[in-house]
C-alpha cells in the first residue's frame, strides 16, 4: 500500500527559509532534506479496538511530542504510522478488543493503545483492560468475583508519560479507555466509564487534539474523550470507530440475548507529524505518495515525476518497460492551493507462464507519467505505457513489442519494447525512457534483448539515471542485461528475472523456463520537486 502523507509549508519572517510541516496518514519513506539538522515532531500510535458484552472502551494510542529531534540530510527514514486494533468480535462469552500498532520515526516510538475488555463469563475474576500507550478499559463484572481491572498507560514507560490508565469495570458496565491527557472513568452499576481526553498540538500549524480514550459498554453506555475517542453503545449493535488518524480508542459494546450482534468498535488509526525549516530552492523527495500544500511566496517548481516500471513476464519472458519519465522546469504553482502527489508501485513479475503487471502512474500537478508495460511471454506479447513492455517470444511465437510513450507526451516519456526475430529460447528487452529494448535475433540461440537505457537527471544536485528498461529472459545463452537507470536482468537456465531498482521506474527482468520461473517486479517510481522564490 502507498504511504500518503501532506505537506504544508509557510515562507518563514525573514532570512529566505521555508518552514515544512509534512503530516503522515500511512506508513511510508522521509528522505530529509539537505541542510536539515533537527526536526520537531509527534508520533501517535493506533488507538485500541473496544472490547464486546459490557466491554471496557479502547486505550488512546501513546502520544509522544518533542523538538530538536536529531536527523541526517539525505537519509532516508521510514515512518510506521500505527494501525486501529480492532474491536472484539460478538460472542455468546464475550471477547476483548486488539492493541493498537504501534507509530515509529527515528528513535521515537509510541506505543498501541491498550484493549477494551470482555466480560468473558462467571469466571472468579473479571477481565482486565489491555496495557499500551493507554490502558483500555476493564469489563463488566456481570456475576464474577470482581469487575475487570484497569488497563496500565504509558506501557512501556516514557518520560513525559504517553498516555493514561484506563477504567476499570463496573458491575453492569465497561470501563473507558485512557487518553493522552487524562485517565479513563470507572464504570458505575449500568453506567459506562467515559474516556480520557486526548492532548492537543500546534505542530500542524493549528492546535488539534489527538489520543483520546472510548467509551465503556452498558445500558448508558460512556462518551469517548476528546481526540477521536469513540463513545461506548448500548444493545445490539457495533460500537463506533476511533477516529482515522488521531489514534482515538474504540469503543465498547453492551449485549443482546446471547452476545453475538454485539460487536467492539476499532481504534483510529495514528499519525505522525514533523516540522523542520530549509533553505529556499530546496530539492524534495517524495518515495511515497503524499499531499504538498504550496508554501506563500513559491509561484513554480522545478520536477522530476517517474512511474512505476513493468513486470517482466514468466517462461522466457520479455522484460518489462521502464515507467514514464518526465521533468521538466517551472512549472506554475499556486501559493495555498493542494497538490496530489502519487508515487507509482513497480508492477508485478508473471509468475510461471503468465504475463507480467502494468508499472503503476505517478502524478504531480498536470504531470502524470504512464507505468511501463508489462512483458510478455511464450504465448503473448507485451503491454504498452510510459515505456513499453518488450514482446514476448518463445516456442517460435512472435511477440509484439509493447509501445513506449502511451499516452503520447511530448517530450516522449518513453520509448517501445525490443521485438522478437523467430526464435523460441530468448524474449526481448523492455524500453526504457532513452532507448527501444533490443530485440532478439534470429538465430537457435539468441541472447536475451537488453532493456533500452534510462535518461539522467541531475535535479537532485547529482546525476541520477533512472527509467531503465528490463532485461529479457534467455533458456540457455545469457540473459538480456537490464538498462542504465535500475532495470532488472532476465532471467538465465531457469532462474528468476531480476526486480527493478526501488524508486527508479526501472522495468522487472523476464524470467525462463525450467520450471518457468518468475519475471522480476518492476521498481517503485519517483517525485523529485525543486521549490523556486
Amino acid at each position: 500500500m502507498f504511504a500518503y502523507s501532506k505537506i504544508m509549508q509557510a515562507l518563514a519572517v525573514g532570512g529566505g527559509s521555508v518552514t515544512v510541516i509534512q503530516r503522515f496518514l500511512a506508513s511510508g519513506t522521509w528522505t530529509c532534506p539537505t541542510g536539515v539538522t533537527t526536526v520537531d515532531y509527534l508520533v501517535v500510535a493506533g488507538g485500541g479496538g473496544g472490547g464486546q458484552r459490557g466491554g471496557g472502551g479502547g486505550g488512546a494510542g501513546g502520544f509522544r511530542t518533542g523538538t530538536g529531534l536529531s536527523v541526517t540530510a539525505g537519509t532516508d527514514y521510514t515512518i510506521t504510522v500505527g494501525a486501529g486494533g480492532a474491536g472484539a468480535v460478538g460472542s455468546s462469552s464475550g471477547n476483548n478488543g486488539t492493541v493498537g500498532g504501534n507509530s515509529t520515526f527515528n528513535s521515537v516510538t509510541s506505543n498501541g493503545g491498550g484493549y477494551g475488555a470482555g466480560w468473558l463469563g462467571q469466571s472468579t475474576a473479571g477481565t482486565a483492560g489491555g496495557n499500551g500507550g493507554s490502558g483500555g478499559g476493564g469489563a463488566a463484572q456481570f456475576g464474577a468475583s470482581s469487575v475487570g481491572a484497569a488497563g496500565s498507560g504509558n506501557t512501556p514507560s516514557t518520560s513525559p508519560a504517553q498516555g493514561s490508565n484506563g477504567g476499570s469495570g463496573g458491575s453492569g458496565s465497561g470501563g473507558g479507555g485512557g487518553g493522552a491527557g487524562a485517565t479513563g472513568t470507572s464504570g458505575s452499576g449500568t453506567t459506562g466509564g467515559n474516556g480520557g481526553n486526548g492532548t492537543a498540538s500546534t505542530l500542524s500549524g493549528s492546535s488539534v487534539t489527538y489520543a483520546g480514550g472510548a467509551g465503556g459498554g452498558a445500558d448508558t453506555a460512556g462518551t469517548g474523550g476528546t481526540g477521536g475517542g469513540a463513545n461506548g453503545i448500548a444493545g445490539t449493535a457495533t460500537a463506533p470507530s476511533g477516529t482515522a488518524n488521531t489514534g482515538g480508542g474504540g469503543g465498547g459494546s453492551r449485549n443482546d440475548s446471547d452476545g453475538t450482534g454485539a460487536i467492539g468498535g476499532a481504534g483510529g488509526s495514528g499519525i505522525v507529524i514533523l516540522s523542520y525549516s530549509v533553505a529556499s530552492q530546496t530539492v524534495f523527495t517524495f518515495k511515497s505518495s503524499t499531499t504538498w500544500v504550496c508554501p506563500t511566496g513559491v509561484t513554480s517548481v522545478d520536477y522530476l515525476v517517474v512511474a512505476g516500471g513493468g513486470g517482466g513476464g514468466g517462461d522466457v519472458g520479455a522484460g518489462g518497460g521502464a515507467g514514464g519519465f518526465r521533468t521538466g522546469t517551472s512549472l506554475s504553482v499556486t501559493a495555498g492551493t493542494e497538490y496530489t502527489i502519487t508515487v507509482g508501485a513497480g508492477g508485478s513479475g508473471g509468475a510461471g507462464s503468465g504475463l507480467g503487471v502494468n508499472g503503476s502512474n505517478s502524478v504531480f500537478s498536470s504531470i502524470t507519467s504512464a507505468g511501463g508495460g508489462y512483458g510478455g511471454t511464450a504465448t503473448a506479447g507485451g503491454g504498452s505505457g510510459g515505456s513499453g513492455g518488450s514482446g514476448g517470444g518463445a516456442a517460435h511465437n512472435a511477440g509484439t513489442a509493447g509501445s513506449g510513450n502511451t499516452p503520447s507526451t511530448t517530450p516522449s516519456q518513453g520509448n517501445n519494447g525490443g521485438g522478437y526475430n523467430g526464435s523460441g529460447n530468448a524474449s526481448g528487452g523492455g524500453g526504457g525512457a532513452g532507448a527501444v529494448g533490443a530485440t532478439v535475433a534470429n538465430s537457435s540461440s539468441p541472447n536475451g534483448g537488453a532493456g533500452g537505457t534510462g535518461t539522467a537527471s541531475s535535479i537532485s544536485g547529482s546525476s541520477v539515471t533512472y527509467a531503465g528498461g528490463g532485461g529479457g529472459g534467455s533458456r540457455t545463452t545469457p540473459q538480456g542485461a537490464g538498462g542504465s537507470g535500475g532495470g532488472g536482468a532476465g532471467g538465465q537456465t531457469g532462474s528468476n528475472g531480476t526486480a527493478g531498482t526501488a524508486n527508479t521506474g526501472g522495468g522487472g527482468g523476464g524470467g525462463t523456463s525450467s520450471p518457468n520461473p518468475n519475471g522480476g517486479t518492476g521498481g517503485s517510481g519517483i517525485v523529485i520537486i525543486k521549490i523556486n522564490q
